[in-house]
């Protein structure tokens, strides 16, 4: 019986630290083409406004604010607009990532301001890739 546990709580952790180790992995990889997220963030999305807020210790439940609007038109837009899916693996990852870091900011929002300011980079970054996606997407699909 204890053995059973320590297997089922050692694989939980391995499986915590394998989805840690690849969100961290995806962001760090992923170059964002600055001409289709300009195109796109310019006009409707605050990615790049957030950001500039993180660094500037600007405080933290408008930036969130910020956030949470862009990743609700983000989600309308996915849904609504034909060829906009992001059905590959890596995008459902940093969908689960970004909805992880939301809840993590929720608990350490009172208690750790810094690291619910680490918790909304990484929704940030997390955004911007997802703009970035999309924006490749409506691209493609264009010409």
């Amino acid at each position: 019986m204890l053995a059973s546990i320590l297997i089922i709580a050692f694989s939980l952790v391995l499986l915590v630290y394998w989805f840690r180790y690849s969100c961290i992995l995806l962001l760090r990889n992923y170059e964002v083409s600055t001409s289709s997220t300009l195109a796109v963030t310019g006009t409707h999305f605050r990615v790049s406004e957030v950001q500039e807020g993180l660094r500037s210790d600007a405080a933290l439940d408008p930036l969130h604010a910020a956030l949470q609007r862009d990743y609700q038109m983000l989600t309308y837009l996915i849904e609504h607009a034909s060829g906009l899916e992001l059905q590959d693996f890596e995008a459902r990852i940093l969908v689960l990532d970004y909805k992880v870091m939301q809840g993590w900011y929720r608990l350490m929002r009172v208690a750790a301001p810094e690291q619910a300011r680490c918790a909304l980079a990484e929704m940030a970054s997390v955004l911007g890739v997802l703009v970035d996606k999309m924006g490749q997407r409506a691209a493609g699909s264009e010409v």
